[in-house]
């Protein structure tokens, strides 16, 4: 395949880029040659950490604080799910689980009073 290029102005009496295909071929070129070079090769290596999805019951805290805070539970989890976050935003899952863990068990242990509470209160006048 023969290709045949003509030029109406040559570029040394214009200012007028050179045509595609020589652009091409130099391109071609510069990085076959940056291939050969006898520089030592680098690399680069970044770790990028996993995001681990390990919930630290903050906004569950924050509800049973606001609504049912039975017996200050609500507050006491939100306290054990705001240390929780704080671990896992700098890195120590470890103990961002040691403090999730006794959040969630006081977030369940609110709602279930909170709901007692709330059916409790809300039936008792009705029956009386």
């Amino acid at each position: 395949m023969n290709r045949t290029v003509q030029t109406f102005f040559t570029p040394a009496n214009t200012n007028c880029p050179h045509n595609y295909e020589m652009l091409k071929e130099e391109q071609e070129v510069a990085a076959l040659g940056a291939l050969h070079n006898s520089a030592p090769l680098t690399s680069t290596v970044i770790y990028i950490r996993n995001e681990t999805s390990m919930p630290d019951h903050v906004v569950w805290s924050l509800f049973n604080t606001l609504f049912m805070n039975s017996r200050c539970l609500g507050f006491t989890a939100f306290a054990y799910s705001v240390k929780s976050r704080d671990r896992k935003m700098v890195g120590n899952l470890t103990g961002a689980q040691a403090y999730a863990s006794p959040a969630k068990c006081l977030n369940i242990w609110a709602l279930i009073l909170g709901i007692i509470m709330t059916i409790l209160l809300n039936i008792i006048p009705i029956l009386i």
